[in-house]
């Protein structure tokens, strides 16, 4: 369980998510790196789910990456093709949220590309907090690190399966 928010306003591009790793209704870990920056730190990914599905599937999307440079909707998509339709792949359980400095997207195990309307989205059990919490703040708040460490922490302290201790990495857009 985790939640992992993106805010894209202002000219940058936030991806922050808590530290918290739980098995069931216990807390393993508090500090974990759930947000990190891939090919050369052009790209950012957040992910939930099963840490070892989701470290899989971010070598699959470097890969992706390697082939399809400066296509990041591409690689995305053909990720999810590979995720939907391998027999292997398929069984993987986890979400990610990806971006660069000019789009953002969110994937999932059913062949989802979901590009947000709004340029907020949010992932995990934590998840809907944040994205209201966010769509909530945003007309007031100008800084968007501000924003998501805000939207964050509400959510941290609404949901059970998710903590204050953030990572956070930004592009400028």
């Amino acid at each position: 369980m985790t939640t992992i928010l993106t805010v894209r306003k202002n000219g940058k591009v936030i991806v922050i998510g808590d530290g918290q790793v739980s098995a069931g209704n216990t807390v393993m870990k508090s500090s974990a790196r759930k947000v990190r920056r891939i090919i050369g730190g052009s790209v950012i990914i957040g992910f939930a789910g099963a840490t070892a599905d989701a470290f899989a599937l971010m070598e699959r999307l470097e890969a992706k990456l390697e082939q399809y440079p400066t296509q990041l909707a591409r690689a995305c998509v053909e990720l999810a093709k590979d995720w939907r339709t391998d027999k292997v792949l398929r069984q993987l359980q986890a979400m990610m949220i990806v971006v660069d400095k000019s789009e953002t997207f969110v994937l999932t195990g059913n062949g989802d590309v979901v590009e947000p309307d709004d340029g907020v989205t949010a992932i995990g059990s934590g998840g809907n907090y944040a994205l209201a919490a966010a769509r909530a703040l945003e007309p007031y708040e100008k800084d968007p690190e501000k924003l998501a460490r805000r939207a964050m922490k509400i959510a941290a302290d609404i949901c059970v399966f998710t903590n204050d201790n953030f990572v956070v990495e930004s592009l400028d857009a």
